[in-house]
C-alpha cells in the first residue's frame, strides 16, 4: 500500500534532478593551437563561453578571440585578448548564429559554448562592463 506513493515520490524526485541536470547544454567545444575559425553554432540568450588558453610564457605568445555573425560575417566584438595562460567564463545575452575567429600566436586554446536558462544566467556576475557582457 505504501509502495505506490513511495514510487511516485521517487519518480518525481528523479525527474526533478534530471530537469536540473539537463538545463545547462553544451552547444560546442573547439580546441586548437593556431589561428582559425570555429564551426558555426546557433544559440539562444543567455549563454556562456568557457575558455582556457595555454602557452610557453618564455616566448612571445598571444591569443585574440572575436565573435562573428555567421549570417553576415560581421564582427560582433572582441571576446578575449591575452598574452598569458589562463581561463575564464564570459556571459552573453545575444541570440543568433555565430562563429569565433581565433588569432593565436604559440598558444593553445579551448572554447566551450554552454546554453543556460535565465535562472542560471542570473547566478553569473560579469567582471567587466564590456558591451558583449550585457
Amino acid at each position: 500500500m505504501l509502495k505506490k506513493p513511495i514510487l511516485i515520490l521517487l519518480a518525481a524526485l528523479l525527474s526533478g534532478f534530471s530537469t536540473l541536470a539537463a538545463a545547462e547544454t553544451v552547444i560546442g567545444t573547439w580546441s586548437g593551437d593556431r589561428s582559425r575559425s570555429t564551426p558555426e553554432f546557433e544559440v539562444r540568450a543567455p549563454w556562456i563561453l568557457d575558455w582556457r588558453v595555454t602557452g610557453d610564457l618564455s616566448q612571445v605568445v598571444a591569443v585574440d578571440v572575436s565573435l562573428m555573425n555567421a549570417a553576415t560575417g560581421a564582427h560582433e566584438g572582441s571576446v578575449l585578448q591575452t598574452k598569458s595562460a589562463g581561463n575564464g567564463v564570459r556571459l552573453f545575452d545575444q541570440s543568433g548564429r555565430f562563429y569565433f575567429r581565433v588569432d593565436s600566436t604559440l598558444m593553445g586554446w579551448t572554447l566551450k559554448v554552454i546554453q543556460l536558462t535565465r535562472e542560471e544566467a542570473e547566478a553569473y556576475t560579469p567582471k567587466s562592463n564590456h558591451l558583449l557582457d550585457r
